[in-house]
């Protein structure tokens, strides 16, 4: 689910494979239903958007680990049209905010409102009272509105005037963003980064996708009617629901959980970087890499999900120091130095 890894449907557990505490739980209806389900999202986004299947999967394992994606790349890739296809393709509620330099924090939670009528105050909800929320462009609002979102991510709620009030679940919020060095966006700091679970960076077409891309425009193919393009929804609440819990089941043995600290632990004492992997982004690996193992029809991660996942999850989460980006180092070999540099159970 990285650069390096993309998910090709479910696949049968690798010869030789083993769990160290006994045979997987035998797989129950109702999951069955829900991974089908959502296996079927894939297909229906792909009559919208051509060729993108690692960030559409993505998606589909922040819905089911309950974590939000952030996605990037240049203008003009599809971000915001593959997530409208996702959402369409989900019986969710969706809502969008188009993030600009003059958007308020209030203008996403909500605010208290004067009630004339009854002379007191009333909370009128933002659009982050969601399930789905898209959060167009999120790094061309300042800090301050970014920052908005920090306790609804991770506390799935909001306070206004000191009152928590509860999102609704599921919740997710998938963010689109332009790469740093574009004029006009402000970098996400740390914290909000780390709220992510997932970081998928979305490429340039390939040149048969490119050509696909123009020969559906040919054919009247309107990216704002998606009705038209036969996205029907497949996946609801309710296979989420099921999902989830099934992917809490997935068991981790002794020797991978010991795999993903020993990773994230590396990544600490790398001489270029400055900050590494936290407890938090190794517990988001955890959980990615149970979500993907599901996925594939397994009961158990392996080590091989483990590494699937590990750009998707972690390369976000880390900061290089200032004399390795002086020499062109990037964090994408450094984490994979990092994970070399970790034995691999078997």
């Amino acid at each position: 689910m990285s650069d390096h890894a993309s998910y090709a449907g479910p696949q049968a557990p690798p010869s030789g494979s083993r769990r160290a505490d006994g045979p997987p739980p035998p797989p129950r209806p109702e999951a069955d239903h829900a991974r089908e389900a959502l296996l079927g999202v894939r297909r229906e986004v792909a009559k919208a958007v051509v060729g993108q299947e690692a960030a559409v999967t993505g998606m589909i394992i922040a819905l089911l680990a309950r974590g939000h994606v952030l996605l990037e790349g240049v203008p003009g890739v599809a971000k915001t049209l593959l997530v409208r296809s996702i959402a369409a393709s989900l019986a969710v509620e969706t809502k969008r905010v188009q993030f600009t330099p003059d958007l308020m924090p209030g203008d996403i939670t909500g605010s208290l409102v004067y009630d004339a009528r009854s002379s007191d105050f009333a909370f009128r909800p933002g659009p982050v009272f969601t399930n789905l929320l898209l959060a167009d462009e999120i790094n061309r609002t300042p800090p301050k509105t970014q920052s908005a979102l920090l306790e609804a991510m991770e506390e799935r709620q909001v306070s206004v005037d000191g009152e928590p009030r509860a999102l609704p679940s599921p919740f997710l919020v998938a963010a689109t963003q332009n790469p740093v060095e574009y004029e006009g966006t402000y970098p996400l700091p740390e914290a909000q980064l780390d709220r992510f679970l997932l970081k998928v960076t979305v490429p340039l077409p390939q040149r048969d996708h490119e050509l696909e891309v123009l020969q559906r425009h040919a054919s009247g193919f309107d990216p704002r009617d998606l009705a038209a393009a036969g996205i029907r929804a497949v996946a609801g609440p309710d296979d989420l629901a099921a999902g989830a819990a099934a992917v809490r089941q997935v068991q981790v043995s002794p020797e991978v959980a010991g795999y993903i600290v020993d990773i994230a632990r590396a990544t600490r004492q790398s001489p270029s970087l400055a900050l590494g992997v936290s407890p938090r982004g190794a517990t988001a690996l955890l959980a990615t890499s149970r979500a993907w193992a599901w996925l594939n029809g397994r009961g158990y991660v392996t080590p091989d999900d483990v590494k699937a996942l590990v750009h998707a999850t972690l390369a976000h989460r880390l900061s290089l120091r200032p004399e390795a980006e002086l020499e062109g180092v990037g964090v994408g070999s450094v984490l994979d130095s990092a994970v070399a540099s970790v034995h691999v159970p078997r």
